[in-house]
């Protein structure tokens, strides 16, 4: 085991950099920016996070499907402001080996278009309605120079895609309803604090109609989009001629909407729930979730000691630490990895029947009796998972401010975090806004009622939330 790690969360970068890289999450020593090697232990954990997803979706009747990697020019292009949204950061295919394409092939980005390309294929009628359909694949957006291993990247592994094509607008107004409730379910698996925002116009998805975006504030306090409910209207069914025959036997367009979170959720979890000593998982997304470690003192009751570990069998993730190193580095060990729980067991304890329970959140150390451990253990996860989104809670809201005007939010904004200033609701306005702030306009929260004036000098209709972010 390495030597104790030296962490500062509120140097968030060099923090996230050691912790990804001794709790081998991931390796970031592959010969391309931005690309990532995912290890056993990082992808036992976005398994089991995308496990949650693809049951939240299968539960509201969404259907796994798997679509291709690659489009044409043709295809892609068929929607101008998709195109123009998205052809900064894509990958294109010009040649095969020494052989030139005769059309170049772009690399998804994200897949409306390929999808789309299908949905004119399989839709035909009502009774083909409602098409609700996900994918969980790789995509590929060459879009930073300023990468973060799961926080931003250009090979997005773990990207899950929901996309849906439904009769009428009100049916489509309901699915955006039930898409925010999705993803609230998911993020509260993560105990995961977040604010629902409805993007401004200039920043709305390339070719939609209006969409929601799920945020976050980082240890650093820069904004994270953890996820998005996009409703994309009948723009790209026009686009992709996406029609079925009604009941009275007449010709009508779809109407669509897209929903996408990625790995960027595993990453913004483990960085807002982390602490000086290192990771600190919620317990159903632990790749380990209890670590029992022999406390032995190299004599014959080693043997029992050990035996009596694995006698414990309980129905969790768990490791025992049977290895050389001493107690106090496998403490720290898996302190640093972020294990739940962590057992004590030595020849005292097999004298009292029992182990000594530490937790990874608050560091308390109880003794449990054998008999008691497992109802003992699934209610100390149970504790530590609303501990984690307590904490988490309370950080996000301080990291929310008002502020009156433009200054006194460039002073705030300094400081990092959410900043919401009264906004009138005019584009021109809110852009102007954002480019004095040099920070990004997030978008507003529509349940909330604004108080002052914007910047213009007109009464305020909306609170528009500004930050610097990921």
């Amino acid at each position: 085991m390495a030597e104790k790690l030296k962490l500062e969360k509120k140097n968030f970068s060099d923090w996230w950099d050691k912790v990804v890289s001794y709790t081998k999450l991931m390796d970031d020593r592959y010969p391309i920016k931005g690309v990532y090697v995912w290890m056993p232990y990082g992808h036992k954990a976005v398994k089991l996070m995308m496990q949650k997803v693809d049951t939240i979706l299968e539960k509201r009747g969404n259907k796994e499907c798997y679509f291709p990697l690659f489009a044409t020019q043709a295809i892609f292009g068929k929607e101008k402001d998709f195109l123009d949204g998205f052809m900064g950061e894509a990958l294109r295919i010009t040649a095969i080996g020494r052989r030139k394409l005769d059309e170049e092939m772009i690399v998804r980005p994200t897949s409306e278009a390929i999808i789309y390309t299908m949905f004119n294929l399989w839709v035909r009628s009502w009774r083909d309605l409602p098409l609700k359909v996900y994918q969980t694949v790789p995509i590929f957006r060459w879009e930073t120079k300023m990468t973060k291993p799961m926080i931003r990247c250009r090979e997005i592994t773990k990207f899950n895609e929901t996309h849906v094509a439904l009769a009428t607008k009100e049916e489509a107004d309901e699915n955006i309803q039930e898409g925010i409730e999705m993803y609230k379910e998911f993020f509260d698996f993560l105990q995961m604090p977040y604010l629902i925002l409805k993007t401004p116009s200039w920043d709305t998805f390339a070719g939609a109609l209006y969409n929601y975006d799920f945020f976050t504030v980082m240890p650093d306090g820069k904004a994270v989009e953890l996820g998005s409910i996009i409703n994309l209207g009948q723009k790209f069914a026009k686009t992709y001629d996406i029609q079925y025959l009604d009941k009275n036997e007449k010709k009508q367009y779809v109407w669509q909407n897209t929903f996408g979170i990625s790995e960027r959720a595993l990453g913004s979890s483990l960085s807002v729930h982390g602490d000086d000593k290192g990771l600190v998982f919620p317990s159903e997304i632990a790749p380990t979730q209890v670590v029992i470690i022999p406390i032995l003192k190299g004599n014959p009751n080693d043997e029992k000691v050990l035996k009596k570990c694995e006698e414990l069998n309980l129905p969790f993730r768990v490791h025992i630490d049977s290895s050389d190193s001493r107690p106090g580095q496998k403490f720290n060990h898996w302190e640093v990895k972020g294990v739940p729980i962590r057992l004590e067991l030595g020849e005292r304890d097999l004298e009292s029947s029992s182990v000594m329970l530490a937790r990874r959140d608050t560091g308390e150390k109880t003794p449990v009796k054998i008999t008691d451990l497992e109802k003992t253990v699934s209610s100390t996860l149970t504790d530590i998972d609303k501990n984690l989104k307590k904490i988490a809670s309370a950080f996000l809201t301080s990291m929310i401010k008002t502020a009156s005007d433009i200054k006194s939010a460039e002073t705030a904004l300094k400081a990092g975090g959410i900043i919401k200033l009264p906004w009138c609701g005019e584009e021109t306005c809110g852009k102007q806004m954002e480019k004095t702030l040099v920070g990004s306009a997030l978008g507003i929260n529509e349940q909330e009622k604004p108080s002052g004036k914007c910047n213009c000098g007109k009464s305020a209709k909306h609170y528009l939330h500004f930050a610097r972010t990921y």
